[in-house]
């Protein structure tokens, strides 16, 4: 039977992807003590990166905010994979990091990150909200337009 959750992602339309493995030398999370620590993931889709390139400069913000949006989905198939299955393990969302490939004139990053947040809420309810840091950079790897890294407390 599907845990409180998975149901909650059902109704949101949101099937998780299998966890992508690393492109580089790190793994994909680390669990210590009641915490796990999801390593930043792309918007990727079926092992591909579905958004490339700078917000604010051939990437729209809604574009930018839906890619956001998948990283998180992203995350949460890791963070399942280190709850055993169980997302309703989760206790609460820590912490987000938001990176965002942007030009250094642009400056609605937090706009931009708040594609993930929204959805941290939307799955974990009050136990969603979260400190978080948005960062705007040059590049991200594989020409990503947006990675998201987490922190979660779980039982």
């Amino acid at each position: 039977m599907p845990g409180r959750i998975d149901l909650t992602l059902a109704e949101l339309d949101i099937t998780l992807p299998s966890p992508m493995p690393p492109i580089a030398n790190y793994v994909p999370y680390v669990v210590t003590g009641n915490l796990v620590v999801v390593s930043g993931q792309v918007p990727a889709v079926d092992g591909k990166i579905a958004v490339t390139g700078k917000v604010g400069a051939g990437v729209s913000i809604d574009r930018g905010r839906e890619a956001a949006r998948l990283c998180f989905i992203n995350v949460l198939a890791h963070l399942k994979a280190a709850c055993g299955g169980d997302l309703d393990r989760v206790k609460r969302v820590v912490r987000l990091g938001g990176f965002i490939a942007s030009p250094s004139d642009f400056t609605q990053q937090a706009q931009v990150m708040n594609g993930a947040s929204d959805l941290a809420v939307a799955v974990f309810g009050e136990a969603g909200r979260h400190a978080r840091t948005t960062i705007g950079v040059p590049a991200l790897p594989a020409d990503a337009a947006v990675e998201v890294e987490g922190m979660f407390e779980i039982s």
